[in-house]
């Protein structure tokens, strides 16, 4: 049997590092890995078997201590080999890495025949500790660690000894065991127990030099315990096997359990849940819940804050979920046989066992939301992430668990439409809404590539001269079988997706052309605006700044002349890292529109610090104006104390126009101007006369039969 190569995995956020020591290790015959930070290398490791990990000490968000302080709670030194690299010549990097569970270290610059020296030691040492545990005696076995249990295989007699700890490892009593080999095979996991006899065959037919398999053995409490099983045959002089020993290690913590969370993982938890399952078969009276919930948002949390903030939000909900639903009434009804998992990224799941109805369910989705109201303080900064929480309850018709996880995500996607921070129990109406969710959104993909998007454009209009300074640009999906798809319909998808992103850069950069294709045929003074708005995802993100700069210089369009218009909701998650963008984006001469206000969080603590040019006053306060003018009145007396100008949403009434002007509203927006109109109606509109304002009015009733009203939602472009 060729043996494979050491498996080595090198993290290190330099990729010239990288580079240089994955060339010279394979050269060495070494399988190589690399990762270029903290949350790559333990991804990798909760998923691939690495011999040695070579661990840079010095990167971004989660430096090299705290990786290995993570790894050392999953594996012994034994197990996997760690050796720091540190560009420090001083002792504290040194000192704090070995007394976190480091083998050993090297020092920048490196030195490679000492590196290669260091890493064939810990490889060594590795190998002749597992050398150690497949000797052929069952009691040089036992040296290697009474935690193990042991086997002894006589292969002629058929029989087999079991140690006292392999019977009490199982939940069994030392007499409660007999000694035939099938007390042993018969426990083995239906879907594992081939494997780990051909395994064993092939050791004995002499195709391996020792026995070792990774298996899920049943517990007498019902559970499957994973485990690490290891042996090594005597052999007569004619080479004939005559008896096998081994071990048996528990591994069920480093196979099952989330690294970061110390919840069970996907593993496991899709292992408690087929259990469920099988239960739930046999026993017609009784039912079980499943419980998706996703954090909403939580991309913006990794974005704004940092992947090491981001871990230690994650912490902080596994930890609450556990004592609300461990405190539950409901749960404490029904008793405790319940499982909470992380599955992966935001995700996690709950399995509530025996439950009566959805009703038990949905208590506990109440209580969870109740909880995760309060905010959580990570890093020095309070934090308020809702959940988005989908339930789904078990009846026969489910052929299989994953039916059951699938239509609890269904669920879960359902809540994050209607609003997020809410819960969704799945009825069948949830598929059909589902398949043609990924419909759309396969056809939103494509779109993007294809650029089927078209921007419409709404006056702004001075409410006092009735003069249109300005566009707002809002973007139409021009889809061949549907027609044109109001923003509504798909803006919350492309938010969830990311596609934003890449819509919000098309969108800027068409209505920028478009404006300066304006300003060139009509010379006003002040010069015509466009109004873009910008997704939270795409406020936020790094590069924007460089966007709009390279943007405004394709286009040659006057820098003041743009005005990027961001909600409240945008900014609140970090609004330091907004003020500063917002800053920058000032010093570039764009500027800057808070939209919707009013409906958000409406902070005045933060509002004077944000370096805003205008609010924008949310259509739900002007629709009610005329009966009540109080709040509407007081946003305009503050923007005039902050010194922004004023412009007011949903405009529909001439009586609206007289109430705004009375109070000294200043710009105004809505279809008692114009409805949205593509780029040639508007053209027209300017062409007719700017300072006609009866022009706005009948092109107002020309156009109000072309396009239903939009959804506040749909105005987000």
């Amino acid at each position: 049997m060729i043996q494979r190569p050491d498996s080595l995995l090198i993290v290190d956020d330099d990729p010239m590092n990288l580079d240089l020591m994955n060339r010279r290790l394979v050269k060495r015959g070494y399988e190589i890995h690399c990762a270029g930070d903290g949350h790559e290398a333990l991804d990798w490791l909760n998923s691939h078997e690495t011999d040695l990990v070579l661990l840079d000490v010095e990167m971004p968000d989660i430096d090299g201590l705290e990786v290995l302080k993570r790894l050392r709670r999953a594996y012994t030194q034994a197990q996997l080999p760690i050796i720091m690299v540190t560009g420090k010549a001083g002792s504290e990097d040194i000192v704090a890495a070995l007394e976190a569970g480091a083998n050993d270290y090297v020092t920048k610059p490196l030195d490679y025949p000492v590196v290669l020296a260091r890493i064939q030691t810990q490889l060594s040492r590795k190998h002749a500790e597992e050398a150690l545990r497949e000797s052929e005696e069952r009691y040089a076995l036992a040296a290697r660690g009474v935690n193990d249990g042991l086997w002894d295989w006589d292969l002629t007699g058929n029989k087999m000894y079991f140690s006292p700890r392999w019977k009490s490892m199982l939940g069994w009593q030392e007499h409660e065991i007999g000694d035939d080999p099938d007390e042993w095979f018969r426990r083995i996991h239906p879907d594992d127990v081939d494997r780990v006899r051909a395994d064993i065959a092939a050791h004995l037919e002499e195709q391996t030099p020792h026995y070792e398999d990774e298996y899920r053995i049943l517990h007498r409490d019902g559970n499957y315990l994973w485990m690490l099983g290891r042996g090594l045959a005597v052999r007569n002089r004619i080479g004939k096997a005559s008896r096998m020993a081994g071990s048996q290690t528990d591994i069920t913590r480093g196979k099952v359990v989330d690294v970061l969370t110390g919840l069970p993982n996907r593993v496991l938890f899709m292992d408690r849940l087929a259990r469920s399952f099988e239960r739930a078969r046999r026993r017609k009276d009784k039912t079980f819940a499943l419980i998706f919930l996703d954090l909403d948002s939580f991309k913006l949390i990794n974005d704004s804050l940092g992947h090491m903030i981001g871990d230690q939000v994650l912490v902080a909900i596994a930890g609450r979920l556990e004592g609300t639903v461990r405190s539950s009434d409901s749960v404490a009804r029904l008793g405790r046989n319940h499982t909470i998992a992380r599955l992966g990224g935001d995700e996690f799941t709950i399995l509530l066992e025996e439950i009566s109805g959805a009703t038990d369910a949905m208590r506990v989705a109440e209580r969870i939301s109740s909880d995760l109201a309060n905010p959580f303080l990570v890093g020095g900064q309070e934090l308020f992430p809702s959940a988005s929480i989908g339930i789904a309850i078990y009846n026969p018709t489910y052929q299989n668990p994953e039916e059951l996880l699938r239509d609890a995500d269904t669920a879960m996607y359902s809540a994050k439409a209607l609003g997020k921070g809410r819960y969704e129990v799945f009825d069948a109406n949830m598929r059909a809404n589902a398949t043609a969710r990924l419909q759309m959104e396969t056809e939103f993909r494509r779109a993007i590539e294809r650029r089927e998007f078209e921007n419409y454009y709404q006056v702004i209009v001075s409410l006092e001269t009735g003069r249109i300074c300005g566009f707002e640009a809002l973007v139409r999906w021009n889809n061949s079988a549907r027609g044109i798809v109001s923003p509504g319909e798909f803006i919350t998808m492309a938010e969830e997706t990311g596609l934003i992103v890449p819509l919000g850069q098309w969108v800027l950069e068409t209505a920028c052309q478009q404006m300066r294709i304006w300003q060139a045929r009509f010379s006003d003074d002040p010069p015509l605006t466009i109004n873009v708005n910008l997704s939270s995802r795409h406020f936020l993100q790094s590069n924007i700044l460089q966007q709009c700069r390279a943007i405004l210089h394709e286009t040659q369009l006057s820098h003041s002349s743009l005005n990027l218009e961001v909600t409240e909701s945008a900014m609140m998650p970090d609004p330091e890292a907004a003020i500063d963008l917002m800053i920058q984006l000032k010093d570039l001469g764009v500027k800057i529109a808070l939209d919707d206000f009013g409906t958000g969080y409406s902070s005045l603590s933060y509002l004077h610090r944000f370096p805003l040019d205008s609010l924008k006053i949310d259509r739900s306060f002007i629709s009610r104006i005329i009966e009540d003018d109080e709040i509407v009145r007081t946003i305009i007396a503050l923007a005039r104390n902050l010194g922004l100008k004023v412009i007011a949403e949903g405009v529909e009434t001439v009586d609206q126009v007289g109430k705004l002007l009375d109070l000294g509203c200043e710009f105004g927006q809505g279809y008692y101007f114009s409805v949205p109109v593509n780029a040639q109606e508007a053209t027209d509109l300017l062409a007719a006369g700017q300072h006609d304002n009866a022009t706005l009015s009948a092109a107002r009733a020309n156009y109000s039969s072309i396009l239903n009203p939009i959804t506040p939602l749909a105005r987000h472009f």
